[in-house]
């Protein structure tokens, strides 16, 4: 899986962060609200304090795809705010999150001003690229090994140990079809993978839940050996 670079938030010094502050509007939402739609034509953008969003792209036939997950500390909003253009997905509260509101205007000013934003900024850029770069390359590989190694990611990023026995329960609510979307395939390819590792007792599921039983074996499917 490697390591991720810290969210935009967290690449941050204590002075960046105190200019950044004033220019933003803190606020919480519950889960299941949405932060921005698909279509708008807004001129602001998010830092996500706390809690998870879901990045969901709807195609005009209304299948509805989640495209990415997006956790504590990383900027939300970045691309359509830079180049000025009608959003492409929305964004939906996984969990109760805490962000920060700032305008694109008021955000870009600082970055001009601050390299340290700027730097960061950059470095969340680049990092959507990697991420479209390796969804596009791991197509190649089997589901199984993809989706084992989604599972392993999510274990390690809001994982948290399992209460009756060994193993992780990933913290959000992710149905098949969230799976299915994050990996590019279909919701009945996942159900039956997952349904021979339930089988095999590496993985228990339930409406929206899943906990992970055996971290080794999914490595073994996503890594081999």
């Amino acid at each position: 899986m490697g390591s991720r670079p810290a969210p935009f938030w967290e690449a941050l010094d204590p002075d960046d962060r105190s200019a950044l502050l004033p220019a933003a509007t803190r606020s919480s939402l519950p889960e299941d609200r949405q932060l921005l739609a698909q279509g708008e034509d807004s001129d602001h953008l998010f830092v996500l304090l706390r809690g998870w969003v879901k990045v969901i792209a709807q195609s005009h036939t209304g299948y509805r795809a989640l495209l990415a997950l997006r956790g504590p500390g990383e900027l939300l909003g970045e691309q359509a705010s830079l180049e000025r253009r009608r959003r492409s997905a929305s964004l939906l509260t996984a969990t109760t999150v805490d962000v920060l509101r700032v305008s694109a205007a008021r955000f870009h000013g600082l970055a001009r001003a601050r390299p340290g934003i700027a730097a960061a900024l950059e470095q969340t850029l680049s990092q959507r690229l990697r991420e479209a770069d390796l969804q596009r390359t791991g197509l190649t590989e089997p589901v199984p090994a993809r989706l084992a190694a989604l599972l392993l990611d999510l274990s390690e990023r809001c994982g948290h140990p399992a209460p009756d026995g060994p193993g992780r329960r990933i913290g959000l609510p992710l149905s098949q079809d969230d799976l299915a979307g994050l990996l590019l395939t279909s919701r009945r390819t996942v159900s039956r993978v997952l349904e021979q590792w339930r089988a095999e007792g590496w993985v228990v599921t339930g409406r929206q839940a899943l906990l992970v039983r055996s971290m080794d074996q999914l490595k073994e499917q996503a890594f081999g050996g």
